[in-house]
């Protein structure tokens, strides 16, 4: 069978003849017993034996993943220590008892994330991973596993574990050792690792942040779904690091996760993006991103919706509030894109204020004409009247006070698109559309002498 294919569970059926073991030398008579006691006996059993003496099952697992290197063995153990775990999470306790402080338990793990099949690299990523997690924080007395030892072999400490599985998480994302299950299992560990400020740390500089954008797109199935909301939590916990909120800024992320909130239905999706917003939006430049892409719309047609989470709606809440903040603080012409950007225009002063057109008409030059494009769109797409007249008026006003504006507006099929709208039954529409078309055709100061 192929070992990317297998399940704990089938492994769990094997046989593994301990005896020989034990009569090679491989492990001890007191191991051996150890065994006998643990191995295939109910889960009740397994859990007093491991309440009783669970330091020595982990001295033992951990020693026999040291000595025996037979493939079938190590996979035996892993199954066993990943199904001890996964019933009881916080047992990785255990692998931080004193009587385990000489002990290098996270030497096996590491070497088998780069060594093994598919089976054994998932089981020691999981593994080592809650280890990681469950370990005696700094400042607390007590010196987490792997950071000192009295014992003349080197030992594997904390850094050299975490630098080691953040490489191996980062190269999953890069070239998944499995093709469907290594990004998975990578985002799936990193969402628990990331709590960690020295993960978070490892993870900034091994470049890891720009493999999680690719990530971050509207999902449909459950698998995917769970995939999407594990990389959002990633996300949320790297908005607490300066570092990784310096990428943040200059990459794609706030447009995928404002396109992953705008189609997801999930609450906790949902939950963890408002979250990261929330986190954000104090820093830098990311309150006027947020204007940009829209999100008090999306914030106000989220908040319509039947949330349970407490959480998101109070987040939901402070989002809006400091949203509405971050545009009094925005100037005039950032104001005005962010009226145009939500595709609701009306006859705010600044429309017909000279001072505002002489002022900011070059700024309709950024991102190759984009405010001039998404007022062209209106003019496509909107049914909303007002919305119509007040495109058609803006355009004709860049034509009055940009050097240039016939020539662009023209560039930008514009005439077509006004032209539809001169037989447009709403007469505020036609008189605007109309004022278009002739400071286009006849230049502003002609145009504006007919409408006199």
């Amino acid at each position: 069978m192929d070992q990317a294919e297998l399940s704990t569970e089938q492994v769990l059926k094997r046989d593994i003849p301990w005896e020989t073991y034990m009569t090679t030398k491989l492990i001890s008579a007191t191991g051996l017993q150890l065994l006998r006691r643990y191995d295939k006996k109910a889960e009740s059993a397994r859990a007093q034996l491991l309440d009783e003496d669970g330091p020595a099952y982990v001295h033992l697992f951990v020693t026999i993943l040291r000595d025996i290197f037979k493939e079938e063995t190590v996979e035996y153990v892993l199954a066993l220590i990943y199904e001890m775990l996964s019933a009881n999470p916080t047992r990785a306790r255990l692998f931080h008892d004193e009587s385990l402080a000489h002990e290098d338990t996270y030497e096996p793990f590491l070497r088998l994330l780069s060594k093994g099949n598919w089976f054994i690299q998932e089981k020691s990523c999981k593994i080592v991973a809650w280890i990681i997690s469950a370990r005696p924080k700094a400042g607390n007395g007590v010196i987490a596993n792997g950071e000192a030892s009295a014992s003349k072999k080197p030992i594997t400490t904390i850094d050299d574990v975490l630098n080691g599985l953040v490489e191996w998480l980062c190269a999953q994302l890069r070239q998944p050792s499995h093709p469907t299950r290594g990004a998975p299992v990578a985002i799936s560990c990193l969402s628990t690792l990331l709590k960690e400020p020295v993960v978070r740390s490892s993870f900034v500089k091994a470049d890891g942040v720009k493999l999680l954008v690719p990530l971050i797109s509207p999902a449909s199935t459950q698998q995917s779904i769970q995939l999407l909301y594990e990389t959002c939590l990633c996300i949320w916990l790297l908005s607490y690091y300066e570092p990784a909120i310096e990428y943040l800024a200059t990459s794609r992320t706030m447009q995928r996760l404002t396109e992953v909130v705008k189609s997801s239905t999930k609450e906790k999706v949902v939950r963890v993006v408002i979250l990261t917003f929330r986190n954000l939006l104090p820093k830098g430049t990311f309150g006027a991103q947020m204007v940009d892409l829209g999100l008090p719309h999306i914030i106000h047609s989220l908040k319509t919706q039947a949330w349970s989470d407490e959480d998101l709606l109070d987040a939901l809440n402070q989002l809006e509030e400091g949203l509405k903040d971050n545009i009094k603080k925005l100037s005039s012409f950032d104001k005005y894109k962010q009226e145009v950007l939500l595709g609701h225009l009306d006859w705010n002063p600044m429309h017909k204020e000279a001072n505002f057109w002489r002022e900011n008409v070059t700024s309709f030059e950024e991102n190759d004409f984009q405010i001039l494009r998404v007022l062209l769109t209106i003019l496509d797409t909107s049914s909303d009247p007002r919305s119509l007249a007040v495109a058609c008026y803006d355009l004709s006003q860049f034509i009055q006070y940009h050097a240039a504006g016939r020539v662009i507006v023209t560039d930008l099929k514009a005439k077509e698109r006004v032209m539809k709208l001169m037989n447009h039954e709403n007469a505020e529409v036609t008189k605007n559309a109309l004022l278009c078309i002739q400071r286009l055709l006849l230049g502003a100061k002609y145009a504006s002498f007919l409408q006199a």
